[in-house]
């Protein structure tokens, strides 16, 4: 009896498998082909130009950045998620040594009382699903700015940290669109803003959101265009422990297709830390992240455009958009 139970089990399990694995299978060609190392060159390059000033938060620079994340959306025809458009409007200011935001309290008064304060914005879009429910794919876009007290070069690029993961974000997002291919849950695209200053973005969006409980997984890129010393090709891939199915996704996947990094698979029951996936993982949203780990020029102004591994990049965005597919589409997981 146990052990027809025991197969009974194996053999559903073997079904779920192969139906996830259907799932992937089934998107285009085509549309996979679309996420290109030029593209991701192009994408972090502009990001990570001295023109932009470092991207700081609620800044000319940061909304310059803004401002060429939304004209990609719009070229690609990936929808604003908001019905006001692209943007989520926030207002953040210096309460002490922390930056708040009006969704943390009234921040009025201490505005009044001459805090420092500025106006910041996530991009929100999103491509429909033809059933209820949402799958959250985010990077943040700011960086730390401009230090003038700096000897030499005073600008931090922030091309790993994050340009890499909007890239990331951007390629996915065009590429579901390109394949023509509805999905089955929502898909929000989300570009989040002030995460430098305590993951700001993310934690107002959270704390806004509505339909939070409607959410089955949010995909957090946080640098991931490095290698770190002694680890070449190496990617933290964190998940989930309760979603396994999350690290057998990218087990078959990176089987089936050669990719060029090495995953590091990390099943945690608590992803908490200094990144956008903390405010969903303190409301038990299931978490996919990926990560390439810190490297001599995280958060210096030699975080540069030309150190980031292009083909890496290319292969993990190629790898989180079959995921997202899944995600997206699945019954369960």
């Amino acid at each position: 009896m146990k052990r027809n139970i025991l197969f009974s089990v194996l053999f559903l399990l073997g079904i779920m498998l192969c139906s996830n694995g259907a799932v992937a299978q089934e998107f285009p060609k085509k549309a996979y082909g679309s996420v290109t190392e030029e593209r991701a060159r192009n994408i972090v390059g502009f990001l990570a130009n001295d023109r932009l000033e470092g991207r700081d938060a609620g800044t000319r620079g940061g909304d310059l950045a803004a401002e060429y994340i939304v004209s990609l959306l719009k070229e690609w025809g990936v929808e604003p998620f908001l019905e006001g458009g692209y943007y989520q409007h926030f207002q953040a200011a210096k309460n002490g040594n922390s930056w708040v935001t009006e969704a943390d309290f009234d921040i009025s008064g201490i505005i009044a009382g001459g805090c420092e304060n500025r106006f910041m914005k996530n991009i929100l879009a999103a491509i429909p699903g033809k059933e209820e429910g949402y799958v959250i794919v985010g990077a943040h876009y700011d960086h730390l700015g401009v230090d003038p007290s700096l000897a030499g070069d005073t600008c931090f690029n922030g091309a790993d940290d994050n340009a890499s993961g909007v890239s990331a974000v951007l390629q996915i997002a065009r590429a579901i669109k390109m394949s023509g291919k509805q999905p089955r849950r929502t898909i929000i695209f989300a570009l989040w803003d002030g995460e430098e200053k305590g993951l700001l973005g993310s934690r107002y969006f959270v704390k806004k959101c509505s339909f939070l409980s409607e959410v089955s997984a949010y995909m957090n890129f946080d640098m991931v265009g490095r290698d770190p010393a002694g680890k070449p090709g190496h990617l933290s891939y964190m998940y989930s422990a309760g979603n396994p199915l999350f690290g057998e996704w990218l087990k078959s996947d990176v089987k089936e297709r050669g990719f060029c990094f090495i995953p590091f698979y990390n099943a945690s029951e608590n992803l908490i830390g200094g990144s956008d996936n903390t405010p969903f993982a303190r409301k038990n949203v299931p978490i996919v992240w990926y990560h390439t780990e810190g490297h001599p020029d995280y958060h210096r102004p030699s975080d540069s455009a030309d150190k980031i591994n292009y083909r890496k990049l290319t292969d993990i965005t190629r790898a989180a958009l079959l995921c997202v597919w899944r995600l997206a589409n699945v019954g369960s997981y």
